[in-house]
């Protein structure tokens, strides 16, 4: 039976949306610098958990691909 946790992990949307907050925050230039050091801290923080976030769900979907043979390379450059 998996573990319940009390404390649910933000989701990518929500993280992500904290960090467009964050940004335009620190846009704006208001705020001190010790503030801003505070908001781009936690800024790195949400960028590598959104990160892992795409890589996670990148690999997932390279294994999904793999069980069907139907595999192709990630490509940066295809759009």
């Amino acid at each position: 039976m998996p573990r319940k946790t009390n404390k649910k992990q933000p989701d990518f949307e929500t993280e992500l949306a904290e960090l467009e907050t964050l940004v335009e925050t620190l846009e704006q230039g208001d705020i001190s610098l010790e503030e801003s050091l505070k908001l781009f801290e936690r800024g790195v923080t949400l960028t590598r958990s959104c990160q892992k976030a795409l890589q996670d769900a990148e690999q997932k979907v390279q294994i999904l691909l793999d069980k069907n043979g139907e595999a192709e390379a990630f490509d940066d450059n295809d759009q």
